[in-house]
């Protein structure tokens, strides 16, 4: 067993983010003693490393332990790159104070990006989400985590691109997903699984290229490739104008009759660059 102290700067809200993962019913976490347990997996292998908040908004720390030493560093890094310890809100919080959405960002302040625990189970989720209220979207995830995926001291791991490859399409059908998601869930994976679409090269390319790269795949949408920019790799200027909830939080902040057309949304926005990712995250806090 190890265990190491991470600080990072303030305001970083962990409660705020453990609220958050709380909406997703397979992720392991406790909010009263503020952890939860992160499934990473290393070299192929799984690990569950815990992070639990030790410190305050303003002076955030963090005990990250795990069970096997021999990963220790490779699981600091993944956690760090999960939470964004290394992102500075602070500035953030500068940056957006002489804007029009600075009450929001007043109202949220300390709220970071949280990614994704891994580019896989980003991409599967923002897939089986698409075009879903968002509980029946958990649902579906949930059915889809605890039949075809496995469980390491409680907390449960994605299953692997091989194991869904296998799959034919009526076993999705059988968990209520629509044939065309079946369709575009097991397919993708099949392309992963045969190398035909690498993930991990992802993280090398711009946000154009991986938008060009990924729409090819039937079933994956500019929608679903700016999900995966943002919450898979945490790319942080995204502002994804065709989402419905930054549209009615625009409209509410604004105080606008109707949704805003794509320029107007061009022309609020034209000072949140380069943070449009964090614009997006508050804007849709704001509506929650």
């Amino acid at each position: 067993m190890w265990k190491e102290i991470v600080a990072a700067e303030g305001p970083y809200d962990f409660d705020r983010v453990l609220d958050r993962l709380s909406l997703d019913p397979v992720i392991f976490l406790n909010k009263d003693d503020r952890f939860v347990k992160v499934p990473v997996v290393i070299d192929e292998n799984p690990f569950v490393i815990k992070v639990q908040a030790v410190g305050s908004i303003m002076n955030p720390s963090f005990e990250i332990s795990g069970s096997d030493e021999s990963v220790k560093e490779l699981a600091l890094k993944a956690v760090q790159r999960i939470f964004q310890w290394d992102f500075s809100l602070h500035t953030l919080g500068l940056h957006f104070q002489s804007t029009n959405i600075a009450e929001i960002f007043r109202q949220h302040a300390g709220t970071p990006i949280v990614l994704e625990f891994n580019l896989y189970s980003c991409l599967m989720k923002c897939i089986i989400h698409q075009q879903l209220n968002l509980a029946f979207a958990h649902t579906l995830t949930k059915r889809f985590v605890t039949t075809f995926g496995y469980q390491v001291d409680d907390v449960w791991f994605y299953p692997k691109p091989e194991t869904i490859a296998a799959l034919e399409y009526e076993d999705l059908k059988a968990l209520q997903f629509s044939g065309r998601k079946a369709e575009y869930v097991i397919d993708t994976s099949r392309l992963i699984s045969q190398g035909k679409l690498n993930l991990s090269e992802l993280d090398m390319l711009s946000d154009e290229e991986i938008m060009k790269k990924l729409i090819k795949v039937r079933g994956i949408g500019p929608w679903t490739v700016q999900n995966l920019l943002l919450a898979g790799l945490g790319r942080p200027n995204l502002f994804p104008k065709a989402d419905i909830g930054i549209q009615k939080a625009i409209q509410k902040h604004f105080n606008l009759e109707r949704k805003p057309t794509s320029e107007e949304m061009d022309q609020y926005s034209k000072l949140w660059a380069p943070y449009l990712s964090y614009a997006t995250l508050y804007l849709w806090r704001s509506i929650e």
